[in-house]
């Protein structure tokens, strides 16, 4: 069982930047791949990022809408992963969820059983 608490949202203009936080409880931290997705008002949960597990050398990806501006690492001495936001554009704004999931990393939502509630990130243009 993993427990995930997202942090670091709030409000930002075009072109700022945020880092969100997702510290995780557990002693097997470093063995789960990490994601984070967002959901926009009446938009479906989409994939943004994510990063193997250490074992699988922390290998991270990221959504072609991100690519370039959106960064996301880990730390397994803090059980925390980060997703770094540079260059934020309205079309960002959403709420920011992390998740979990043990062996590889998957694109798909439900292919995740863990979650955090959630951190809004509004991007004002």
């Amino acid at each position: 069982q993993v427990q995930l608490v997202e942090s670091g949202g709030g409000l930002v203009q075009t072109g700022g930047s945020l880092r969100l936080s997702c510290a995780a409880s557990g002693r097997t931290f470093s063995s789960y791949a990490m994601g984070w997705f967002r959901q926009a008002p009446k938009k479906e949960r989409e994939f943004v990022a994510a990063i193997s597990s250490s074992m699988s050398g922390a290998i991270a990806y990221s959504a072609d809408s991100v690519k370039g501006r959106f960064t996301v690492s880990r730390d397994n001495a803090k059980n925390t992963v980060y997703l770094q936001m540079n260059s934020l554009k309205p079309e960002d704004t959403a709420t920011y969820y992390c998740a979990a999931r043990e062996y590889g990393v998957r694109w798909s939502r439900a292919e995740y059983p863990y979650w955090g509630q959630g951190t809004q990130v509004t991007v004002s243009s």
